[in-house]
């Protein structure tokens, strides 16, 4: 199998289609009265994450956090750790800001936008101890990769926003795109695989999402990976 030429990104190509999903009343609720204050807008300019949390602490990315359920979870679970969380679809933001609210959580910020220009516009280098990116759209026909999410420009950009030793992890249940996964993170110079080169690791310890459980409905095997970023860096 073989992945895409290194080269810029170009974000006109979507890792992502948005489609019309049904939004409960209480989702329409969160996304009218709480996007307002867990939420930052997008912008050209790179967060000051310390003002917007008020403290330095240690700060994890999750990119499609789905509906938030892991998102929400994790920062219930480690309250000295800061979240940014990055979603487009509008019945996943508000399920999620919902669980904020219900949890009492201050340690989460969500922003509905493509994590792409996210990363590129809103994110310093070296800013993030995490990211997180588990069960993306894994675009199984040969004419819509170049849609997947994992590319070798964007494992550059990832590697570019975490601290010296901060980790990568992915998660998939499609085994071609675990291995187009190991391809693109194998050649990113920044990143090392903390279970060694073409292996995967142990699942970690964390909630089952509903990608995951429809995935095991469906006999499938998942397959996690983690990645250290290296070196000094920018």
């Amino acid at each position: 199998m073989k992945a895409a030429a290194s080269g810029a990104l170009r974000p006109p190509i979507r890792s992502y289609v948005l489609r019309a999903g049904r939004i409960t009343r209480a989702q329409r609720r969160a996304l009218d009265e709480l996007l307002p204050r867990f939420g930052l807008p997008f912008s050209s300019a790179a967060l000051d994450l310390d003002g917007i949390f008020g403290r330095h602490a240690q700060r994890v990315l999750e990119i499609g956090f789905g509906d938030g359920a892991t998102l929400v979870e994790l920062a219930a679970q480690s309250p000295q750790v800061d979240f940014i969380g990055v979603e487009v679809h509008p019945p996943g933001v508000g399920h999620c800001l919902l669980g904020i609210e219900s949890r009492g959580l201050a340690n989460v910020r969500v922003v509905v936008h493509d994590a792409v220009e996210v990363l590129q516009a809103m994110i310093a280098p070296a800013a993030f101890d995490e990211v997180l990116l588990q069960f993306p759209d894994p675009w199984p026909k040969k004419r819509h990769h170049k849609r997947r999410i994992v590319q070798p420009a964007f494992a550059a950009l990832v590697t570019s926003r975490l601290k010296p030793g901060g980790l990568f992890r992915l998660a998939t249940d499609w085994e071609p795109y675990a291995e187009w996964m190991i391809e693109v993170l194998g050649a990113e110079p920044g990143l090392a695989n903390t279970a060694g080169d073409g292996r995967f690791i142990e699942r970690p310890e964390r909630g089952l999402t509903r990608f995951e459980n429809r995935g095991r409905r469906l006999g499938h095997r998942v397959f996690d990976l983690e990645y250290r970023r290296t070196g000094a860096g920018s």
